[in-house]
């Protein structure tokens, strides 16, 4: 591995999760006062085993945060406000990656931040990371290539704490639908991610799923749930619109090594039933799951197959307790659980 840095595995100890109180309405048209709700939930199972860091817009949305969050029984001690503006909610995306120095230390890596290559209102989103290095007093590094910065999401990687990494060609080779790096090659990316995230190794999966407003994240796809083993979206229906990517997923894993040389172990995961919102297909998905301290939340969709992906996770973790969340609502904002948390390392 890289001697300077490491991006800690989600699975490894929190400092805290942070997270921004949902503001735009328009993320969740038709559903937006029910997603309040749900982040109290999430926020309440966090706060049990680690502190919870919450962006809010003003003093006026922090009281509402706090009325809420007590009204839902939350540990009101574990939850901290920070007056940091943003666009969206989505802080996988745009908080930095919090990677170990060397020297002990977490320091905070910021990622060249354009709106997922499709929003044109990310200004406040792409400035988090500085305001978070800022409140946090610790030292922020711009993932570059050369002098040029790099564009990436938190979303976009899951790794191991090993060296290995998983991503998509989709999201970050694609030179075509949304761009996040013109002109740099796979290459390119690959020794920006060793020299600041300490990656030796990355598995290239194919495309992503259907849905997914991203164009391709990983979360949604693929995740390490510990150092040797992966758990993989897999659907079963071969009339499906994810069948083939995912097929073609599963077979790049057969081939696929970990940093050491060894193979990757491959656990299936389900696929929900298509999901739908006015005639929109919702990148409804149980790998988009989020490792805390003590805890494993899992989006649910009122599926049969939510039993089953519960099961599967709580077999891969067994040392923390899996629960599920309701998630019909929360998709329709083209996202879930993990894309709306942001685990700060441990030092």
């Amino acid at each position: 591995m890289n001697g300077v840095y490491r991006l800690p595995a989600e699975w490894e100890p929190h400092a805290a999760t942070w997270l921004a109180w949902p503001h735009n309405a328009r993320d969740w048209p038709g559903k937006f006062a029910a997603i309040r709700w749900v982040y109290a939930e999430i926020v309440r199972h966090l706060a049990l085993s680690e502190p919870v860091r919450i962006l809010v817009r003003s003093a006026e949305q922090e009281q509402e945060v706090r009325n809420l969050l007590q009204r839902s029984h939350v540990d009101l001690n574990q939850v901290t406000c920070f007056f940091i503006p943003t666009n969206r909610v989505w802080t996988r995306d745009y908080c930095p990656a919090f990677v170990q120095h060397q020297s002990g230390g977490v320091h905070a890596v910021r990622f060249g931040f354009n709106g997922w290559a499709k929003y044109a209102d990310h200004e406040l989103d792409a400035a988090v990371p500085d305001n978070i290095a800022r409140v946090l007093d610790i030292p922020l590094k711009q993932l570059s290539h050369g002098d040029r910065a790099v564009v990436l999401e938190g979303g976009a990687i899951d790794g191991n704490g090993r060296g290995s990494l998983l991503t998509t060609e989709e999201c970050l080779l694609d030179q075509q639908t949304q761009v996040r790096n013109p002109g740099l090659s796979r290459g390119d990316l690959e020794a920006a991610l060793r020299a600041y995230l300490g990656v030796t190794n990355v598995i290239w999966l194919g495309d992503g799923i259907v849905g997914d407003d991203t164009h391709g994240h990983v979360d949604d796809l693929c995740r390490f749930v510990n150092p040797n083993t992966v758990v993989l979206a897999q659907e079963d229906n071969s009339q499906d619109a994810n069948y083939r990517a995912l097929q073609d997923n599963r077979e790049r894993l057969e081939f696929a090594r970990l940093e050491d040389g060894s193979r990757l172990e491959v656990v299936a995961l389900p696929m929900p039933a298509p999901l739908y919102f006015e005639n929109i297909r919702l990148p409804a998905s149980y790998a988009n799951f989020y490792i805390g301290n003590t805890t494993v939340l899992v989006p649910t969709f009122n599926d049969p197959r939510d039993r089953i992906a519960l099961g599967i996770l709580a077999d891969v973790f067994p040392g923390r307790k899996v629960v599920g969340i309701h998630a019909v609502d929360l998709v329709w904002g083209f996202g879930t659980l993990h894309c709306l948390t942001h685990e700060q390392a441990a030092g």
